[in-house]
């Protein structure tokens, strides 16, 4: 005997899109069983899925009850407003308090037929409310942005959106408090700071600084290279902040006179975690909190790095060679190490044998032999090189050449039949070459052992919202376009618009370069004692591009802006 099942009934705004010939009672039907399943809005199901598009169910609630559609893009919301409905409340009825007048509270909605959730609002602010119709996809988006508004302007946020924190790795929650009589375990203060790591890895960004200051205490994302104010907790909750961050990284709470480094782990799923790396540092007015994220199962392909064509076949060309030194430059935070481990991922294979000598180690590489870099047990660079010179390897990672005996054991090593991967801080490729022999390491073997240098910069990439902007040729031409290109009828310059997509205009950061692989004429210039401004002089003569006209390539290619082209390349 066949089973039969109760065919559902459709009302209210879902009704009406039937009405209207937008849905099928069929499709409607289901869609309203599998929204109920969901526990999500029959609107938001039908604009997620694609059923009908937000605007038409927009215009059909608009023309079904009289009344206009707000495009909520467009205005400022206060977050003060957001502030007076618990996020959970937000959340799950989908309705965003926007605007206050008296004890009548605009409530903006995608579904004006949700009387239950205008119902519970007003019964949670005891103030009289008012549904405003919105687009559902713009109104999940003023949601999201409008709680993170709220969540960072009173510094504290909510449980509700802490999912899957819940397994965060922390060495030391047993104890309460510590010998300073801070609590640590003070539970508005977790929340901030759990809140700030999850807010980190949703908005994608870099660090966290968390700065005390005589007046007040600010915290700061570098998103896409970038520092931006998100947040200002009280002065008062400051050292309460140092102290819990500390006690996640595993530092001594009880010391708060020198600096401290640690890891915090944050497991995501079974598979999938985030380490932040913990520096902490004794200010005038307390302990400033640096937190670097990691994300240890992040592998960027090599292609995504930026590299123009011919760059990149230099670049793989030397990576494959048998010996010999590569060596990567640039200052803190220009893609260094990323630069590196694009190409040991590419080598890492079952028949070569890689170390590295790391300070820090920053991403686990499983079949790298990783070493942690520390002075304070004597694990030093150059003692750390010379172990792995016993041990048989194929390649040598240094994460930096800081001083004359590493150098030396470096270049040693490079001439011994080993490929040594190395990082520096300057300027450029020729300074580099300089760089080394200011260090006391002989040019002849500068010469003989170097393969490639490149150096590198991180610029803002523009979002696909940039737009064309008149700049005059006179500016151009000084920035360093030339007359041919100007003429050009297909010539433009980008600069950043802004959506809601993007950052100011920006989405991500791209790699600028100039790959030097040293020549026999370099070579020479080196062995000659000759100075970084003569082996530039030579780069050009090989028409090897500077970083400054790297990035005047990707101005031309509309990824780069002009602003951002000085910012990271200004002289």
């Amino acid at each position: 005997m066949a089973v039969t099942t109760a065919k559902v009934q459709v009302t209210g705004l879902a009704r009406k899109l039937v009405m209207d010939g937008l849905l099928t009672e069929e499709v409607a039907a289901k869609a309203w069983e599998e929204a109920a399943a969901s526990k999500i809005p029959f609107v938001s199901h039908v604009v997620s899925n694609q059923l009908v598009s937000a605007t038409a169910v927009a215009q059909v609630a608009a023309d079904e009850f009289g009344v206009p559609v707000l495009d909520i893009s467009c205005i400022e919301i206060d977050a003060d407003v957001t502030k007076l409905v618990q996020e959970k409340l937000v959340r799950e009825n989908h309705a965003l308090p926007i605007y206050k007048r008296g004890n009548r509270l605009f409530i903006a909605v995608s579904d004006p037929t949700n009387l239950q959730a205008l119902d519970e609002i007003k019964f949670a602010t005891r103030a009289q409310t008012e549904a405003i119709l919105v687009e559902d996809d713009k109104l999940v988006k003023a949601i999201d942005k409008a709680l993170d508004a709220a969540d960072t302007s009173m510094g504290m946020g909510d449980d509700d959106d802490l999912e899957g924190l819940e397994d965060l790795e922390v060495a030391g929650d047993e104890p309460d408090t510590d010998d300073t009589g801070l609590d640590v375990d003070d539970a508005p203060v977790v929340k901030f700071v759990n809140k700030l790591l999850l807010d980190c890895m949703k908005k994608e960004a870099s660090d966290i600084h968390i700065e005390p200051y005589e007046k007040f205490c600010r915290v700061r994302l570098r998103i896409d290279g970038v520092l931006i104010e998100v947040a200002k907790p009280p002065l008062a909750l400051s050292n309460k902040i140092a102290a819990r961050i500390k006690v996640m990284a595993r530092l001594d709470v009880s010391e708060r006179r020198v600096p401290q480094d640690g890891r915090i782990k944050l497991k995501l799923s079974k598979t999938k975690a985030i380490d932040f790396r913990v520096s902490t540092c004794p200010t005038l007015f307390g302990e400033k909190s640096v937190l670097r994220m990691l994300d240890s199962s992040m592998s960027i392909p090599i292609e995504a790095l930026g590299y123009e064509d011919f760059q990149l076949k230099i670049f793989m060309t030397n990576l494959a060679k048998p010996y010999g030194m590569f060596l990567v430059t640039g200052p803190t935070g220009s893609g260094k190490t990323v630069s590196l481990y694009s190409g040991i991922n590419l080598l890492n294979k079952t028949d070569v044998n890689i170390s590295t000598a790391e300070d820090p180690v920053e991403i686990n590489l499983p079949g790298v032999n990783q070493v942690q870099v520390d002075e304070r047990t004597g694990m030093t660079f150059p003692k750390a090189l010379k172990a792995f010179l016993r041990q048989d390897p194929d390649i040598i990672l240094v994460g930096e050449i800081r001083d004359l005996e590493t150098g030396n054991i470096a270049i040693k090593a490079a001439q011994t039949g080993h490929m040594v991967m190395s990082t520096l801080h300057t300027n450029d490729a020729p300074q580099t070459l300089t760089r080394m022999v200011d260090m006391g390491v002989k040019p002849f073997a500068i010469a003989t052992s170097i393969n490639i240098v490149t150096a590198q910069r991180l610029g803002r990439r523009l979002h696909s919202c940039k737009q064309a902007v008149d700049v005059p040729k006179e500016a151009l031409l000084k920035e360093g376009f030339g007359q041919k290109e100007l003429a050009k009828d297909n010539f433009s310059v980008y600069g950043p618009v802004g959506c809601d997509g993007c950052n100011s205009g920006f989405k991500g950061r791209v790699g600028v370069y100039q790959v030097v692989q040293i020549s026999e004429e370099m070579k020479r210039l080196i062995m000659e004692g000759r100075n970084a401004i003569d082996l530039a002089d030579q780069a050009q003569r090989e028409r090897i591009p500077d970083l400054r006209q790297s990035a005047l390539k990707k101005v031309r290619d509309g990824v780069l802006s002009l602003d951002e082209l000085n910012r990271i390349t200004q002289e």
